[in-house]
């Protein structure tokens, strides 16, 4: 007969077909636990503890089951996926996008798991876990990139150690077999390159490629993506990557890149080095090329005249830039981006005036203009800017050296101006707005005006007893009671001091 209904102790998620044998403890039934050798005389009967009511999802095909995983959020299907077997393994053939951070993962279990991958981020996984740290040694960790940091070697940042590169193409050579419709992939790049080969061979359709630790031979096989269309670069440096000086990405792969990925739209150059030869090549190759952003560039003086050579390009993008150009050559020499809408600058030093001359020379017909948290922007820098005359669209954000004064003189040369956004520049006051600067501000389109945060900060905490002199939010010495476990203790203004600095009052 059935055994009787009995609460465990551990709530109604603790199964009794979990449990082996007879359930230890029984609460609210006043029986004692069995011994063994009752368990063994019950087994005799064949009296078992009752079974679990049957899954009525048998009755779904996996078709059906798919449409409706398919309705779940990402977290609710990650969530769904941990109910079966068969949850899991469909749950897995919905997913598309996946950060991989094991290799033997994807070695082994990654094609059955998700078969229907389309993007696809190995990077993580190729990275070698450094060793633990020490108090002497600890980590410094930026992104998925660990470095050790020891005062006493030299140099005293450790580098990062990736995986073999003959680890790296089987694992290359494994998801080309296994993910044919691929669309993106982010991966480190080989020496030897034959696992790149591989994919390109393997899946056709793959449109956007992120390489890290590149160098001019680990380009050659880029050449064989028939159809890519976003290609970003991350070059190896040897002081992150402990490579050779001569490792990086050079006018040679940016050459090769070029004649080899024609179909480019979008193109994003990391720590490269080149020179006026690499990205003319880009220019001249790559006539579909519409967005190009250079990030912590090494090139040689002169190359800001090349991008006169990229007859479409549309957005232009400097990020994490120490210097623009140092010798950008005579004015005449420079040339223009005819189709330019867009100039984004962000985290650059902007302290060199003829290469910011230069820049906007060469920018000059950009409608778009976006300033980031760039350092040295000066009034007399920033009037530099009124050198595009169709700027439609003004971003300003960080820059804390530009004044109301050196805004206003630049942007009422602008007639065309529709948009201005102005955040966190500490230096533009409202007081300072001239009667022609707000009549400016009334023909706008769309006016974002944030520029002191400290005065808006005063404002909202306005009656709210923060941000007082004085005030701290933390645990406050009472004086004259205390509330401990339910008494009061009655101390007086010395013992409270005395409370303050550690030590106990007298009661």
């Amino acid at each position: 007969m059935p055994e009787p209904e009995v609460r465990c102790l551990g709530g109604p998620g603790l199964h009794n077909d979990g449990l082996k044998g007879w359930l230890d403890l029984r609460v609210l039934s006043g029986k004692t636990p069995p011994s063994h050798q009752q368990q063994q005389h019950a087994r005799a009967k064949g009296m078992a503890p009752p079974d679990r009511a049957p899954d009525q999802t048998l009755a779904f095909s996996d078709a059906l089951l798919l449409r409706v995983l398919a309705c779940l959020p990402d977290p609710h299907l990650s969530a769904a996926s941990l109910v079966c077997k068969r949850w899991m393994r469909l749950a897995g053939r919905l997913r598309r996008c996946l950060v991989v951070r094991d290799w033997a993962f994807v070695m082994h279990r990654l094609p059955y798991r998700f078969p229907e991958l389309a993007d696809l981020d190995l990077f993580p996984a190729s990275i070698v876990a450094p060793a633990a740290p020490s108090p002497v040694s600890p980590l410094l960790t930026c992104g998925e990139v660990s470095l050790t940091l020891d005062p006493s070697a030299d140099p005293p940042l450790g580098a990062c150690h990736f995986l073999a590169d003959d680890v790296l193409d089987r694992g290359l050579a494994a998801i080309a077999a296994s993910f044919p419709n691929l669309r993106r992939l982010s991966a480190t790049a080989a020496s030897e390159s034959g696992g790149l080969m591989d994919i390109a061979s393997g899946c056709a359709t793959l449109q956007e490629l992120e390489l890290h630790r590149c160098s001019d031979l680990a380009l050659r096989p880029v050449s064989a993506f028939a159809h890519l269309q976003i290609l970003r670069i991350v070059a190896a440096s040897s002081a992150l990557y402990g490579t050779s000086e001569d490792g990086g990405v050079t006018d040679i792969g940016l050459t090769i890149l070029a004649h080899g990925c024609k179909r480019l739209v979008k193109l994003e150059l990391v720590g490269c080095e080149g020179s006026y030869d690499g990205i003319a090549a880009v220019g001249r190759c790559c006539a579909m090329l519409e967005e190009l952003t250079i990030a912590d560039h090494r090139m040689d003086n002169g190359w800001l005249s090349a991008l006169a050579f990229c007859g479409n390009l549309k957005t232009l993008r400097l990020q994490g830039c120490c210097k623009i150009d140092d010798d950008p050559g005579p004015a005449e020499h420079l040339g223009a981006c005819l189709t330019l809408e867009s100039l984004q600058l962000q985290r650059c030093q902007l302290r060199d005036r003829r290469a910011l001359h230069a820049l906007f020379l060469v920018c000059e017909g950009a409608r778009e203009l976006s300033m980031q948290n760039c350092w040295g922007l000066e009034d007399d820098m920033f009037a530099l800017a009124g050198l595009c005359r169709r700027v439609k669209f003004l971003s300003l954000e960080g820059c804390s050296l530009l004044t109301t004064r050196g805004l206003e003189l630049a942007i009422t040369s602008w007639s065309g101006l529709q948009s201005l956004q102005v955040v966190s520049c500490n230096k533009v006051k409202d007081e300072e707005i001239s009667p022609a600067l707000s009549e400016l501000f009334s023909t706008l389109k769309e006016l974002k005006w944030r520029p002191d945060n400290k005065s808006r900060l005063a404002a909202s905490l306005d009656g709210t007893e923060m941000g007082k002199k004085g005030r701290v939010l933390s645990k406050r010495i009472l004086l004259g009671h205390q509330r401990v476990k339910g008494m009061v203790l009655n101390y007086s203004t010395a013992d409270a001091m005395k409370l303050k600095w550690g030590a106990t009052p007298e009661l």
